[in-house]
């Protein structure tokens, strides 16, 4: 049972970094001091997705359901969790590129705003 509930925690906390990856940025126009930690994020994410990276939360949470008795699963955490409700077909390649483009074209609109609203002061 706390094997389990490890592994379900893992997927808690992966997809609060996938979606600190993408909408940190909204954090920092708030509280610019994030940046710290939000571009290294953003770079990982990115990084993932266009260099076809393994996120190492994953194996940590096969490893975990597998303590536990449950089996794991092949791939990643997007293409098990976020891909089949977002692309029932699977994830390819050419679908990784274009959700690391998101990642950085969202990232580079929000810094873009945060540099703006301080050259104008």
């Amino acid at each position: 049972m706390i094997w389990r509930l490890a592994a379900d925690g893992v997927v808690l906390v992966h997809l609060a970094f996938i979606l600190f990856v993408l909408f940190g940025g909204l954090l920092v126009l708030r509280w610019p001091r994030l940046m710290l930690l939000h571009l290294p994020a953003a770079a990982w994410g990115f990084a993932v997705e266009v260099l076809h990276l393994y996120c190492p939360l994953t194996p940590l949470e096969n490893h975990l359901r597998q303590t536990a008795g449950q089996a794991g699963y092949d791939g990643g955490f997007i293409e098990h969790y976020l891909i089949p409700l977002i692309y029932p077909a699977g994830l390819t390649p050419q679908i990784q590129l274009w959700l690391g483009g998101v990642v950085l074209v969202i990232n580079l609109l929000v810094y873009w705003m945060l540099l703006r609203r301080r050259w104008r002061r």
